[in-house]
């Protein structure tokens, strides 16, 4: 099972900004955790990231047929991109949106994403290990049959 693990605008900072919100590992340190994450769960793990709407959603097209699931961190865009929520309604794969940090519990304008609905689940709050729960909820999705 091959897994997309996305990141949106600002995360390639990730150990630099506001470590006290987001944690201290880099960007490096968390796709390194990923791929190992992903080999224990059986799964093939590619990273992407962009600080560019655009090249989001077209590396989201580009997943179709190549990728069984998807890791989002949409960065800020969640609060208003609904070109994103169309392009993770459009591919029709699952998707697991991630947060590092809660955004229900921050400034009101983070509360709601508008990407969530699109996703098969969202996962805030949990540092980088919101992000080995996205593999495992893909993982175990992988292996339920079919309805």
């Amino acid at each position: 099972m091959r897994v997309l693990i996305v990141h949106g605008p600002n995360l390639n900072l990730l150990g630099m900004r506001r470590p006290e919100v987001y944690g201290t590992a880099t960007l490096a340190e968390l796709e390194e955790a990923c791929r190992e994450w992903g080999t224990a769960l059986g799964l093939e793990v590619d990273t992407f990231q962009s600080n560019h709407e655009g090249a989001i959603i077209d590396r989201l097209h580009q997943a179709l047929g190549r990728c069984d699931g998807v890791v989002l961190n949409p960065g800020a865009l969640a609060h208003y991109s609904y070109a994103l929520h169309d392009a993770v309604e459009a591919i029709a794969l699952p998707v697991v949106e991630v947060h590092l940090s809660d955004i229900a519990a921050r400034e009101e304008w983070r509360a709601r994403s508008v990407v969530s609905a699109a996703c098969a689940t969202t996962i805030s709050g949990h540092g980088c290990d919101g992000y080995r729960q996205a593999l495992e909820f893909l993982a175990a999705r992988g292996q339920a049959p079919a309805r």
